[in-house]
């Protein structure tokens, strides 16, 4: 059991991270950031540094865990962090280098951004996930950019490029697995899409993406789950093809009906 409050908690770890070489700043994030969070739910904390850091160093801290060196979560904007027990909470640390951030932020503003494989990640992430933790996120320690608004040009760029995404996904199973029979490739390709889809939604409406936990409801795309049904249902053979083409329509209808904001 926790022998501490939340708050003393937070301060106290929040004062340990702060006090490591090279960290700017500190933050709380997820879900009890925006209020989502159950009681047995993540605390979700993020370094942000400048120049080198050095895992050894929060390592030497002497919390019970997991943590990673520079790099070993993908490379990307996503580069590293700890899976920690700290009085009895589980505390996930992100590291963000801080040029990084900048860096996104600023092409973030002129509607450029990459899309990086990540785990646990359907459609992968948007590089602009750092800049919607700034924008979302509540800073513990330092101070760090904070976007005022989701930029204009990324609406437009990022609602482009996820739409075309989902409508390539759909095709190529369409085209390629749906005859086949392939029912795994099939819904595979309908929650990539719908997915894809969701994030094309929420950049049209101006709204942040931090993660897909929530992201088909706040999209209005949660009922894929009814096709992802039909397939294990349904034995005729057409059943892939109007699951694809069903979720074509679901996608086209509720981009419709969402992304009128551009």
């Amino acid at each position: 059991m926790p022998t501490l409050s939340d708050e003393t908690f937070l301060e106290t770890t929040a004062d340990r991270l702060a006090a490591l070489p090279t960290v700017q700043a500190v933050t709380l994030g997820g879900s009890r950031t925006q209020g989502t969070h159950r009681p047995d739910s993540d605390w979700d904390m993020a370094v942000y540094y400048r120049g080198p850091f050095t895992p050894a160093d929060l390592r030497a801290i002497g919390w019970r865990g997991e943590v990673s060196e520079i790099g070993d979560w993908g490379g990307g904007v996503f580069n590293g962090g700890a899976w920690l027990t700290i009085d009895d909470r589980r505390v996930d640390v992100h590291y963000r280098d801080l040029d990084v951030v900048e860096h996104v932020l600023a092409e973030a503003e002129e509607g450029r951004y990459e899309v990086e494989p990540l785990l646990f990640h359907l459609a992968g992430i948007p590089t602009y996930l750092l800049a919607a933790e700034l924008a979302i996120n509540r800073v513990l320690r330092g101070t760090l950019p904070r976007p005022a608004a989701f930029p204009r040009r990324l609406r437009a760029t990022a609602h482009a490029r996820w739409l075309d995404a989902a409508r390539a996904t759909l095709a190529y199973a369409l085209a390629n697995h749906a005859p086949a029979g392939r029912r795994t490739e099939v819904a595979g390709a309908v929650a990539v899409a719908a997915t894809q889809a969701a994030h094309a939604v929420l950049a049209a409406q101006g709204e942040w993406v931090t993660n897909e936990k929530r992201l088909l409801e706040r999209a209005g795309l949660r009922a894929v789950d009814d096709l992802i049904a039909s397939l294990a249902d349904d034995t005729g053979e057409k059943g892939p093809t109007d699951a694809l083409t069903t979720a074509r329509q679901l996608i086209e209808s509720t981009n419709r009906e969402r992304s009128t904001t551009l």
